[in-house]
């Protein structure tokens, strides 16, 4: 592994800190804090922590020596000095006098002794870092140090290749038993270099940053040298079909299966993340990848990523894709009962009350296809999917210099269902829509716009589909939550089945669709023009065709149920002097709306239309507004608000009501009107 320590940049980032007030220890902790950060091999998603020791002085000014230590929920990639909280080491020190501190406790200890109470919860191993003598302390889960730690005889082979410059300690959960233990075996010959964490990762230290950091990189170089020197391939290609599926055939099916089903129509649905790379897929087709699977995770903070590891669905083969989400979920309610089984046989050993999570795989390999990460939000999946990689390039290695043997499942059951973690978890309350896709049509304009704010607001993850793809990645860009625009000219089939194709690449299928995109020409209907007429209705009938047909393709695999809607428009039931144009195909699609309810109310999707009139910057621009309004001699502000309440309507409002549809569990076949009242449109 390369160094990445520059002196000419190291300085800068002193220099740089320097004039923000912050000293050159708490400067060159960051600078290395980054390096280690940056490279996923080492550190991945919180699975590694720093400290300094060094001097602060509290607000009365009294100076106190302290350990400035990662925080909890700090990116070691991007940290800056707040994400390394200072604790006085005084009472930390003392604190190794305990024969016992429970975990809740050492929390309170730490809090009570940061220099600022707002400062985020120092790790966990802080303890670690503590009463350890040295200066600087680094530790990571290098995935070339866990292909010797996760081995039976990991204590002989690291001996083997480290020597005596670096400490074994044997596995203990991370906490105050694993702070003592690990400072134990640091005193019995304090001039070791570092420690191996048996079944955990390295931690390596040094008076300066470069020194510890140093260290690490390279007793990880030594570990991978040793792969590469000593590894073989200890993989059997299996036998695959003639012709495999492709990931977004199977993307639906499998994300159907996953998902949680609350009873009477209800699922906590999962965002996936595919993935797939040579590495990836050698792992993935070897006929021991069961085996590997079942065995367990590299690391033990993985399961709280990945539960006890993924669950390996067979090869899909193409001509048999009618059959396959049977064996998908065949194959995931055998994962449910073994994680059930894990659960209980390992919460009877003590009288600690605990619920059960949620029992679905977050991790899924496919022969052939691929890998896919899931999760509740699109940076779970891909956090899943990120540790994914990192656990087949681990238990590749260790496979390959001798057998793969992680921490036992009663080891790995007391990190998952470990209090403090559990804490964190019972903190987070999902919005209506975590966990689902909403796909919109027209989402550039500025209905679709607020329509795609509105379920971003709430939760989903939002696919932008507009003809103007520029302007919906712009708007993606801007709402956030993983959103992506992408353009489609959606009057055309084959577009469309792409923009939908994409969003199954993209997220693993769709929940909610808006088929809101429409367009309004003005004309009489006697002298109308045939082409312009049939114009209108390649965009405002059969595009929502299309997308409805795409739609339910998608949500029957899926199996979870949906929510279809469309924009009507007022002029499907109130039709204007001169909009026969727009208002006869709008008519024909709230027709199609019913017919979509009626024929898929069995599948569970609910499909329900909004028709709205007078949006500013909707159907209507500037022009046509002030053309209306001086025609009827009122101002334009009058003729936006010219309904019963008096008041205008705005895209919001046509949002909130797509939004209500999407909420109301059951309701379907439905219309809602939104133009502050117009009894001509109004529907009974």
């Amino acid at each position: 592994m390369e160094s990445l320590w520059r002196d000419d940049t190291a300085e800068k980032v002193v220099a740089d800190y320097a004039a923000k007030g912050i000293g050159r220890d708490l400067a060159l902790r960051t600078y290395t804090t980054r390096l280690l950060g940056g490279e996923p091999r080492l550190v991945l998603h919180g699975g590694g922590n720093t400290s300094v020791k060094t001097e602060a002085t509290d607000m009365v000014g009294d100076t106190h020596m302290v350990l400035c230590v990662k925080g909890s929920g700090w990116d070691m990639g991007t940290i800056e000095p707040p994400g390394l909280p200072a604790v006085k080491m005084g009472p930390l020190l003392k604190s190794r006098k305990f024969e016992k501190l429970s975990d809740e406790d050492m929390v309170t200890l730490l809090r009570a002794n940061l220099m600022d109470p707002a400062a985020p919860n120092p790790s966990v191993e802080a303890l670690l870092h503590a009463f350890l003598p040295h200066k600087f302390v680094d530790h990571t889960h290098s995935t070339a140090i866990l292909a010797i730690a996760d081995q039976a005889e990991s204590r002989a082979m690291s001996l083997a290749l480290f020597g005596r410059k670096m400490g074994f300690v044997p596995y203990i959960m991370p906490g105050f038993a694993l702070a003592k233990a690990a400072a134990e075996v640091f005193e019995q010959d304090p001039t070791v270099e570092g420690l191996i964490l048996d079944k955990h990762g390295i931690f390596t230290f040094g008076e300066t940053a470069k020194e510890a950091y140093d260290r690490m990189i390279h007793y990880v170089t030594l570990a991978e040298d040793h792969v590469k020197r000593n590894g073989r391939n200890p993989f059997t290609p299996a036998r695959l079909p003639a012709a495999i599926a492709d990931a977004n055939d199977i993307a639906p099916m499998l994300r159907g299966a996953v998902a949680v089903n609350k009873g009477n129509g209800r699922f906590d649905r999962m965002v996936s993340v595919f993935r797939s790379s040579p590495a990836i897929l050698d792992f993935v087709n070897a006929a021991e990848v069961e085996d590997m699977a079942a065995r367990g995770v590299s690391t033990p903070d993985l399961s709280i990523r990945i539960k006890t590891g993924p669950v390996v669905l067979p090869a899909p083969a193409r001509e048999a894709l009618a059959g396959y989400r049977a064996v998908i979920d065949e194959c995931v309610a055998s994962f449910v009962a073994d994680y059930t089984e894990y659960f209980r046989s390992n919460d009877a050993r003590d009288e600690v009350k605990r619920v059960m999570l949620d029992p679905k795989p977050r991790l899924t390999l496919v022969p052939g296809v691929g890998m896919f990460g899931h999760g509740r939000t699109y940076k779970d999946a891909a956090i899943a999917s990120d540790v994914g990689e990192m656990w087949i390039e681990a238990a590749r290695d260790a496979e390959s210099v001798g057998r793969f043997e992680p921490v036992s499942r009663s080891d790995l059951f007391d990190l998952e269902y470990w209090s403090l973690e559990q804490a964190k978890l019972s903190g987070a309350k999902p919005k209506p829509f975590t966990g689902q896709v909403v796909l919109v049509t027209g989402g550039a304009g500025a209905i679709g716009a607020a329509i795609v704010r509105a379920f971003a607001a709430e939760g989903a993850h939002a696919f932008i589909v507009d003809l103007d793809g520029e302007k919906a990645a712009a708007i993606a860009k801007a709402v956030g939550n993983s959103a992506i625009g992408v353009g489609c000219d959606i009057t055309d089939p084959a577009s469309v089945r792409a923009a939908f194709d994409a969003a199954v690449s993209r997220f693993g299928g769709v929940d909610i669709v808006v088929s809101n995109a429409g367009a309004a020409w003005e004309s009489p209907i006697a002298t109308m023009d045939d082409a312009l007429l049939r114009k209108s209705f390649e965009l405002n009938f059969f595009a929502h065709q299309s997308v409805a047909q795409n739609a339910v393709r998608i949500m029957k695999a899926q199996a979870t149920g949906g929510v279809l809607l469309f924009n009507a428009s007022k002029q499907a039931v109130n039709p204007g002097a001169k909009f026969g144009a727009y208002g006869l195909p709008k008519a024909a699609t709230l027709f199609l709306s019913r017919q979509y309810a009626l024929e898929h109310g069995a599948d569970n999707i609910r499909v329900n239309a909004v028709n709205a009139d007078r949006i500013r910057s909707g159907l209507l621009n500037d022009e046509m507004i002030a053309n209306r309004s001086a025609a009827r001699g009122v101002s334009t502000d009058e003729y936006m608000a010219g309904n019963l309440l008096g008041l205008e309507v705005t895209a919001d409002d046509v949002a909130r009501a797509f939004v209500h549809h999407a909420l109301a569990e059951r309701t379907t076949a439905d219309v809602t009107t939104v133009d502050g009242g117009n009894i001509a449109a109004a529907m009974r």
